[in-house]
């Protein structure tokens, strides 16, 4: 044990002899191995980070949620459904809703949503473009919206159709300066005012579509249908179903399509005049995805790491040859080839260990920046080092193994009287 790591001290203090005894040329050597490693963990950590935002946001869509709509969500099978056949289909209806609600025995939440958008002005404040959501009762119970000021809307309001809102956080901030202030204020727009009683928490920019929780005003559907035209032609409704726990999706799906297909009375030879989109679908999708850019990164990094594997190979072989001596001295004291192979082995590992360290740090400064422009932290998970540290500890390995290999079958009395 302590003749282990006295071999494993020497060759750490060889290793670091040698980049301070020869500064430019184990920098440059060097320089490849952190580049390298710089490549490899700032891909993995920036598409990680990405990828985990992403997962996020697909689940703030709803966890074993179908979405019940006339288009299918990613263009149909295989991409070449007739594109004419989803405008002519039927939108999902709000008496659906109940319908499905009666006859279900899997689903535990089912939601209507409408949207549309529009001018929302309070005072002299006017904001373009923000959307208003017309939702059902059990929306709230598929979708996580945390009030930061005020409360939810109630369930009498839905029933009465009372004109009352919640808004989002941006829109709150942009109208009244401060989030808080709106409570018991009135928004206007499309002619109506509306009484605030809730100011959603904000929830920050979404990858995937879906709701913008932070540039919204929802409403009950009732009180939504009594300011538009919920049947014209811009209306693009859905509906939302839950299934129970434990209850697996594809089970969810058989039976919501039986359903649907009895609500519009659909005879055994039509063919299904609504879609059924599953969210894990989505989330499997991207996983794939983002596996294959983690692929292309690797592959970039690494030939970024095989230039700086042959620099570090080049500076073990000047080092044996400039150590020549001391080998043949060590070896006719007694020192076996196995202990003069890990010293030079365990030196170039050091060697790309210190460049790794380097390569990481780069990537920490790297983060740091982008966390402040982009609108997602990057994060250096755990798992991403260790993976850094493996790397650099079987290429060091790679690099030395046959200067190492040349030096442990060095004859003890050529090397002592080699120069």
């Amino acid at each position: 044990m302590f003749k282990s790591l006295s071999i494993f001290w020497n060759s750490f203090k060889m290793s670091v002899q040698e980049l301070n005894n020869n500064k430019l040329r184990s920098s440059l050597s060097l320089i490849g191995i952190a580049f390298g490693i710089f490549c490899i963990i700032g891909v993995l950590a920036t598409v990680g980070s990405l990828e985990a935002k992403m997962q996020k946001d697909i689940s703030a869509l709803g966890s074993n949620t179908i979405y019940i709509d006339k288009w299918q969500y990613g263009g149909g099978d295989g991409g070449d459904y007739p594109w004419w056949k989803y405008v002519n289909r039927p939108e999902p209806k709000y008496n659906e809703v109940a319908f499905i609600k009666n006859t279900s025995t899997l689903a535990k939440h089912v939601s209507y949503f409408n949207s549309t958008n529009s001018t929302v002005t309070f005072e002299n404040n006017q904001l373009n473009n923000v959307g208003i959501y017309g939702v059902s009762d059990e929306f709230s119970e598929l979708q996580t919206i945390n009030i930061a000021y005020g409360r939810y809307l109630n369930s009498t309001e839905f029933t009465r159709g009372n004109p009352v809102c919640v808004i989002g956080n941006e829109i709150a901030t942009q109208l009244f300066d401060k989030p808080e202030r709106a409570i018991d204020k009135e928004v206007t727009f499309d002619g109506k005012k509306f009484d605030v009683v809730g100011v959603i928490e904000k929830q920050g920019q979404s990858f995937v579509g879906g709701f913008d929780y932070d540039h919204c005003v929802i409403l009950t559907y009732r009180s939504y249908a009594s300011v538009y035209d919920v049947n014209g032609n811009f209306s693009q409704p859905f509906i939302m179903v839950n299934g129970k726990d434990n209850i697996a999706t594809t089970a969810l799906i058989d039976e919501l399509r039986g359903i649907m297909r009895q609500a519009r009375r659909l005879s055994p030879k039509q063919e299904d005049n609504f879609a059924l989109n599953d969210i894990n679908l989505f989330s499997q999708q991207l996983s794939g995805f983002f596996g294959q850019v983690d692929i292309g990164g690797a592959v970039i990094a690494f030939l970024s790491l095989l230039v700086g594997g042959f620099g570090v190979a080049n500076i073990m072989f000047v080092t044996v040859r400039e150590r020549t001596s001391q080998i043949g001295l060590k070896k006719a004291i007694g020192a076996k080839r196995k202990t003069i192979l890990l010293e030079f082995l365990l030196e170039s590992a050091f060697l790309c260990i210190i460049g790794g360290l380097i390569g990481l740090l780069m990537v920490g400064g790297l983060a740091l920046v982008l966390s402040g422009i982009l609108p997602f932290p990057i994060v250096i998970s755990t798992n991403v080092m260790v993976l850094a540290f493996i790397i650099c500890l079987i290429l060091g390995v790679l690099s030395g193994i046959i200067p190492a290999s040349i030096a442990a079958k060095m004859n003890p009395v050529v090397a002592i009287r080699s120069k």
